[in-house]
């Protein structure tokens, strides 16, 4: 008896081992078909076979100054940001390049966080509700405040704010919403004190928000823009960039009431395929480092049309083909 179990045992246990080793080598190959399909859209290059995104301009390369090179002797000059005095010569402090107002010279670094004027049209999300005001990100070194104050009631009441108002705030804004607003007042330490008392500032419902270098966004008048291709945009001077739809922007900044109606409906695909072209578009002018404007963003989505394909806007060729182009239409402007 005890000869016949141990091999019936040893009959059981090699069968069970057969099927785990099944059981295994067809996990193995389930995996490695998910990852072949995972992979066949993956473009892997070289360093050298990387695609150089410069694009060539009519412009002169300005000077780049690195940290401690001397720009010129302090007897004809003043010092202005991103500049110390040594000895009798003005040095620069960071990498950048010259920008020189009559006798004031200063240094402009080529990648930094926003330095926030007064009057810039800023996009930021809250971070924190707090006593009588909202913490914002707004891509500076410090949290920029939102005073209850310096918002619009609801219906547009013009009175004093009362502890009512104060325990309404998080209805009004709450932690992670979007808002766009203007830039009030600069604090000595360097943070910002914004306003949402005009109805174009506020809460942003559906969007698309990009991030770029604040150093690449053109000042302008007019920070607010609609797009011919049916694209609400705001360019913010802080590197934000908000793009929604047309009808939901309009529609936001007649009617306040509305948002949380406007918040949950569906945007339908044709305008989902736009907002990422121009996202796209505005990927490809970045990866160039091209100044962000209406202009160039526009003349970028014409360009790009001939992309049937809105992910074919990612390929590295097709990026410096739609910046080259891009800033060949800029310059032929300039030009005339």
């Amino acid at each position: 008896m005890s000869k016949t179990s141990s091999s019936s045992r040893f009959v059981i246990l090699s069968f069970s081992c057969v099927f785990v080793c099944i059981g295994l080598f067809e996990t193995f190959q389930i995996l490695l078909i998910c990852f072949l399909k995972m992979t066949s859209h993956v473009k892997i290059r070289l360093a050298s076979e990387r695609v150089n995104h410069s694009v060539p301009s009519n412009n002169a390369l300005p000077r780049f100054y690195t940290p401690g090179e001397v720009i010129t002797g302090m007897k004809d000059f003043m010092r202005g940001h991103g500049t110390y005095v040594e000895g009798d010569s003005l040095k620069s402090s960071v990498a950048g390049v010259m920008q020189k107002v009559n006798k004031l010279i200063c240094i402009r670094p080529l990648k930094s966080r926003y330095v926030g004027e007064i009057g810039d049209v800023v996009v930021g999300r809250v971070l924190e509700v707090q006593q009588k005001r909202w913490k914002i990100e707004t891509n500076s070194r410090l949290d920029s405040v939102l005073q209850l104050s310096s918002v619009n009631l609801p219906g547009g009441e013009l009175r004093r704010r009362s502890a009512e108002d104060e325990q309404m705030m998080r209805k009004h804004l709450e932690e992670g919403d979007l808002i766009s607003a203007e830039v009030q007042s600069v604090f000595s330490d360097g943070s910002l004190s914004l306003h949402t008392r005009s109805l174009k500032y506020g809460k942003l419902g559906q969007g698309i928000l990009m991030k770029v270098f604040p150093s690449l966004i053109k000042r302008r008048k007019n920070h607010f823009h609609q797009l011919p291709c049916g694209v609400s945009l705001i360019i913010g001077n802080n590197g934000f960039i908000w793009i929604s739809p047309l009808e939901m922007s309009s529609n936001l900044e007649g009617n306040k009431d509305e948002l949380e109606t406007i918040e949950t409906q569906t945007v339908n695909r044709s305008d989902r395929e736009i907002m990422a072209r121009v996202k796209n578009c505005i990927a490809a002018l970045v990866a160039s480092k091209m100044m962000l404007d209406d202009t160039s963003i526009m003349f970028a989505y014409e360009e790009s049309l001939k992309y049937d394909n809105v992910k074919d806007l990612l390929d590295p060729e097709a990026m410096l083909d739609v910046a080259f182009l891009t800033e060949h239409r800029i310059n032929y402007i300039m030009e005339d």
